[in-house]
């Protein structure tokens, strides 16, 4: 059994009202029955190798000049709730098995869903969703998307537990 597998994405009807439209989307999803959906979120947005810190150092490097966020936002609180952070990620949304993380900014809005949907395999999925704001939005997806997948493949990884 493979760690993570990419499988097709699953629009629901709880996705579409999380972003006005979705762009792009897909999913990750690992086998953890032993810790709980907190646990399972922080160690997939919490526990990154040097080389995706040093490929988020290089785009935020890049970022900067053409005008997008990379610093922490004034509102920035590590506690485990929603409005606090993972990482530089917003808590939207906690329920039992599913957590809801996100960021908005001028060039596109995105959320990452943590869903803990009790499977015997592949139980751990994380689904991105993506909304372009405008040109620089998709300009920029087209840019990092084949980081994305290996970035997220290996965080994803990270809650594996079998």
């Amino acid at each position: 059994m493979k760690k993570v597998q990419e499988e097709q994405t699953k629009i629901t009807e709880a996705d579409n009202i999380l972003l006005s439209k979705i762009d792009f989307s897909d999913t990750f999803s690992t086998t953890n029955h032993i810790n709980t959906i907190e646990d399972v979120t922080n160690m997939v947005f919490n526990t990154t190798p040097k080389w995706v810190d040093t490929l988020f150092k290089i785009r935020n490097s890049a970022v900067k000049f053409i005008g997008l966020k990379t610093g922490k936002p004034s509102d920035y609180s590590e506690v485990f709730r929603v409005g606090g952070y993972i990482h530089f990620f917003k808590i939207y949304a906690i329920e039992h098995n599913k957590v809801i993380l996100g960021a908005n900014d001028s060039h596109l809005n995105f959320r990452a869903i943590v869903i803990n949907d009790n499977t015997t395999y592949y139980n751990i999925k994380v689904k991105t969703l993506v909304e372009y704001n405008n040109l620089k939005g998709r300009i920029y997806m087209a840019i990092v998307k084949p980081f994305h997948r290996l970035v997220v493949k290996r965080m994803v990884a990270n809650a594996f537990n079998n």
